[in-house]
């Protein structure tokens, strides 16, 4: 069982930057692809970037590509999103994922854990 924990959520102004961790524990780092989604208000829960399983591959949609920029850190069992530019419409509930299956997967419903969410908020 992969537990999965986000940080470094808050308040910014729009243009300003936030770097989100997702601290892993549980199981071998190495075996999952990662991933970060974001939910906004009534809204459904959107892929916004895949790593690979030691980070040579990456992914992202074409909403943040540019700005934003998955990683992980191997040795301390942890994924990055550092978010730059941001934009009032960038305002959702942040989470990461892991998943087994090979590939860097956008779609929510083939990962296996996912941790709790953190805030973030862009004020214009």
């Amino acid at each position: 069982q992969v537990q999965l924990v986000e940080s470094g959520g808050g308040l910014v102004q729009a243009g300003g930057s936030l770097r989100l961790s997702c601290a892993a524990s549980g199981g071998t780092f190495t075996d999952y692809y990662m991933g970060w989604f974001r939910q906004a208000p009534g809204k459904e829960r959107e892929f916004i970037a895949a790593i690979s399983r030691i980070g040579l591959s990456t992914d992202y949609a074409d909403s943040v590509k540019g700005r934003f920029t998955i990683s992980r850190d191997i040795a301390k069992n942890t994924v990055y999103l550092q978010m730059n530019s941001l934009k009032p419409e960038d305002t959702a509930v942040y989470y990461c994922a892991a998943v087994r299956k090979l590939g860097l997967v956008r779609d929510r419903d083939e990962y296996d854990y996912w941790g709790q969410g953190t805030q973030v908020t862009v004020s214009s």
